[in-house]
């Protein structure tokens, strides 16, 4: 059985910093929206189990990162500070004269948490779900890198390529036990689209798997987190891999050392993709953080 959305998001395409980008809105009675910015590999499109387990007053809006799913693919490859100015873009679109509400997954919670901290009039409360940086790098570890690089950009990168919507579905749910088969379906249909073949491929643009040249580094992004002024929400998974990879930096004094307001909560039983596995929980959590004064 399909899944079946309870509220049908509006789409729109948007002209942003020379490229197309894929709106999602769904409308409710606030007029200021709640931001949401999808991970890696994923679309905003998957947003809907949360979006339809939130109050149906708030306005929700989402957009496809550039170079994923229904958004158009830059020439040039990907740099991590683009998906700042992209979300500063969308933002003045939105809401030109007053902070916003901010709610990233993954890839897009270190997008909102570092926006939060580079421009902190721009955010009212930002909620990050399973984002909480990268493992500190070290500098000896720069020639392999760029030599990984280099050989990405000669080789080229690609993704996998399925026979139909079933064989993809059965991928994702090794992947993801956690999440209910009519969830997986619209997600094998969001991230997903048949070729000229026939046959099914992401929609997600193979260059975003070129490793990333330049080194992480750590002590930036929370030179960033220490300028936020906005009330920040952290939810990790329980049954995380990333959680349980990053643990050493997930102290909670530590983490509370770099935040000005943080709160943390963890959902437990859950894998990394908590807004796929868990919409209830992930939306109660935003709703209860979002309401407080």
């Amino acid at each position: 059985m399909s899944y079946q959305a309870r509220r049908v998001p509006q789409t729109e395409t948007l002209a942003l910093r020379g490229l197309k980008f894929q709106l999602y809105r769904w409308p409710g009675e606030d007029p200021q929206p709640i931001v949401l910015v999808h991970g890696w590999g994923d679309t905003s499109e998957t947003w809907q189990f949360v979006v339809d387990q939130l109050s149906p007053a708030r306005t929700v809006v989402a957009m496809d990162m550039r170079g994923f799913g229904r958004t158009q693919r830059p020439d040039d490859g990907y740099w991590f500070p683009d998906y700042l100015a992209d979300l500063d873009a969308l933002l003045d679109h939105l809401s030109p004269d007053a902070p916003l509400d901010l709610v990233g997954h993954s890839m897009g919670g270190n997008i909102v948490m570092l926006y939060a901290g580079v421009r902190p009039q721009r955010v009212r409360k930002v909620a990050s779900l399973e984002a909480f940086g990268l493992p500190r790098t070290n500098v000896e570890q720069a020639p392999a890198r760029y030599a990984e690089w280099l050989d990405d950009v000669k080789r080229g990168n690609t993704f996998a390529i399925y026979d139909t919507y079933e064989q993809f579905m059965r991928v994702l749910a090794r992947r993801n036990p956690r999440t209910p088969p009519d969830r997986l379906e619209f997600v094998a249909r969001s991230w997903a689209r048949p070729g000229p073949d026939g046959r099914i491929e992401l929609w997600a643009d193979p260059k975003h798997k070129h490793v990333n040249p330049v080194l992480y580094q750590r002590d930036q992004a929370e030179a960033c987190w220490r300028a936020i002024v906005a009330p920040t929400l952290l939810v990790l998974a329980e049954e995380s891999e990333l959680t349980k990879r990053m643990a050493g930096e997930l102290g909670a004094d530590h983490l509370r050392s770099l935040f000005a307001n943080l709160t943390m909560e963890t959902i437990r039983g859950a894998g990394h993709m908590i807004h796929h596995e868990r919409p209830e929980e992930t939306a109660a959590l935003l709703e209860r953080f979002f309401d407080r004064p």
